[in-house]
């Protein structure tokens, strides 16, 4: 992850004072010592999504003859409402959807591309335009403003997936968001927290010339000069018409009709490259998903741009190794997971992309041979401070969510603006209503060395970090999940399968445990090569004797709160067929069925 000094304002941190300090909450009568609560579980339909008020528009969806995808479609419209430090309809979408009739997984990705009439020369240029407090020092895009906006891909998203498998019209799974954003809702405890610190880094960015508009966004999401605190009740109603106008008109009306022209306008107006025929050519694409065994298991991931296949190279390294006898409390655990990690990450910073642009070495990538040099290249007893590069030879937030119905379809949704908010910039009409979201900045993510498989071009997706996942044994459905949060996500990933498949962990504790989260390895957009190792930060159910054990193999070991992602989950017993449902305790959210 890079930082920048105006970075810091946009980041919710909560260091801690110290690592031993005690909890003061009771003890659970019975389940697993790590788990903050029980697993839901229930026959009928399941929802797990990051905000409880956006898992209960999923349930009535369901309850009123809806589809896992119409529940998703609708909870995902709440959430770009109700959580916009993380999504909405002005970012993209990746899913993995288990369809009951084919008996097949489905990928989807519904990612944006750069504009066509913007050369890599001219965002060159452009960036060397830019504050140098807005900018690393290795000089790459700037992270907010209109050089990081990419055309958003969400609401294509779900209408590819309700052309596939919805049941209800767009109307009635609208209609819950819509009602939300006319009626207003009480804002959630960790919402509100980051809502005030990304509403402030804007006002910091915009000062230093980053974003290029500000009045756009303050109209929306600072009502009475601020961001909205925990229980205040918030309303978009230019939300509100803008979904109202998808419901009657589909995909086209973002993508074709008055929106586009107004989003046009608006680019027009503050000297950005992004034009009506950029959003007119936009297309999703339907992508076979990708999977690596471990243990008997098939976890699976959407192949590049997303860094999807680093979680299973990951699992790759580790199946090597028995972690089940190292234990969780053991140092030597921890540190083949690290190692592993790096490994990935190596892989992951020179090789991901835009496959229309790069030829990327999947099956080498994947291979177990490829794996098993990665592993004897660990060295039990030091961490590794450089990329441990492996040549082939051929060759901020975010919200997850997860939805399962009663005919056994499961949906594994992922949505984001990337860091926190997005790029500060709310498009409007040009006639006094803005169209109530702000856009993403996920083209912070491309290189600006044309010579890297992530170089910007006019029309490519850049690399992204968000990716839905899902795990199947023998041919069947048993688990969708995701663990939102920038690079943190594959190394979640592989440390939800690590706890329930070696550790058997329930679906809740798996994500209750301790998680770890190392920061430092090399990007995939071009900037500077980790040298020192990175930063492994741990939270405190991890003693204090693993951390110094690792510190003396070379970790640099830091206790820290808040950069392990959040976790959703539905595990569907192969017996019984029940779905059991899982919620992060990390986040506001919450996994209800019936």
């Amino acid at each position: 992850m890079r930082y920048t000094p105006l970075f810091a304002a946009l980041l919710l941190t909560t260091p801690l004072a110290a690592q031993t300090a005690p909890k003061d909450q009771g003890d659970r009568y019975s389940g697993a010592a790590g788990a903050s609560r029980s697993s839901v579980i229930a026959q009928n339909g399941m929802a797990a999504t990051s905000q409880p008020l956006a898992t209960q528009v999923a349930l009535d969806i369901l309850k009123a003859g809806g589809s896992a995808v119409d529940a998703a479609i609708a909870a995902n419209a709440t959430l770009g409402l109700m959580e916009p430090t993380g999504n909405g309809i002005g970012g993209d979408l990746f899913a993995i959807i288990w369809d009951p009739k084919t008996q097949k997984l489905h990928g989807l990705n519904a990612s944006g591309r750069a504009p066509m009439g913007q050369s890599l020369k001219q965002l060159q240029d452009r960036t060397k335009k830019m504050p140098r407090s807005a900018r690393d020092s290795d000089g790459t895009i700037a992270d907010w403003g209109a050089a990081s906006v990419t055309i958003p891909g969400a609401v294509d998203g779900w209408f590819e997936m309700h052309g596939k498998f919805g049941k209800l019209p767009m109307r009635s799974v609208l209609a819950p968001s819509i009602r939300y954003a006319q009626q207003g809702f009480p804002v959630s405890e960790l919402i509100a927290q980051y809502w005030k610190s990304n509403t402030a880094g804007f006002e910091a960015l915009h000062k230093e010339g980053v974003i290029e508009e500000i009045d756009n966004m303050r109209r929306i999401y600072m009502p009475g000069g601020k961001g909205p605190a925990e229980g205040e009740i918030f309303k978009n109603p230019d939300l509100a018409l803008t979904l109202i106008e998808i419901a009657e008109g589909g995909r086209d009306a973002f993508y074709k009709g008055s929106l586009a022209q107004s989003m046009d306008r608006y680019f027009k107006r503050i000297g950005a490259p992004h034009r009506y025929e950029d959003f007119a050519a936009h297309k999703g694409e339907w992508v076979e998903p990708v999977s690596t065994n471990y243990r008997g298991y098939d976890v699976w991931e959407i192949p590049p741009n997303g860094q999807g296949i680093a979680a299973l190279q990951i699992l790759n390294i580790l199946a090597g190794y028995d972690l089940k006898s190292m234990g969780r409390g053991s140092a030597d655990f921890w540190h083949v997971f690290i190692e592993a990690k790096k490994r990935a990450f190596a892989d992951r910073a020179k090789y991901y992309a835009d496959p229309a642009f790069a030829k990327i070495p999947l099956k080498e990538l994947l291979s177990k041979e490829r794996a098993a040099k990665q592993r004897a290249d660990i060295d039990m007893g030091k961490a590794a401070l450089a990329d441990p590069a492996l040549p082939v030879d051929g060759g901020n937030d975010t919200i997850y969510m997860t939805v399962a119905d009663k005919d056994g379809m499961m949906v594994s949704l992922i949505q984001s603006n990337y860091r926190g908010m997005g790029s500060g910039l709310v498009p409007d009409d040009g006639n006094g209503r803005t169209l109530g979201f702000m856009f993403q900045d996920r083209g912070a993510q491309f290189s600006l060395d044309p010579k890297h498989a992530n170089a910007y071009a006019p029309g490519k997706r850049p690399f992204h970090t968000i990716i839905p996942a899902f795990m199947t044994k023998d041919g069947k459905p048993l688990l969708s999940f995701g663990v939102m949060g920038g690079a943190m996500q594959p190394q979640g990933h592989a440390q939800i399968v690590v706890n329930m498949v070696d550790f058997g962990m329930t679906v809740q504790a798996a994500g209750d445990v301790a998680r770890f989260h190392h920061d430092g390895s090399t990007d995939p957009e071009g900037g500077k090569a980790m040298t020192d190792g990175g930063v492994v930060e741990i939270e405190t159910g991890i003693t204090q004797a693993i951390a110094d054990e690792l510190k003396k193999r070379g970790h640099n070991i830091k206790y820290s709160v808040g950069p392990y992602g959040g976790y959703q989950a539905i595990w569907r017993d192969p017996v019984t067929g029940a779905y059991w449902g899982a919620s992060e305790f990390r986040k506001d959210g919450q996994a209800a069925g019936y």
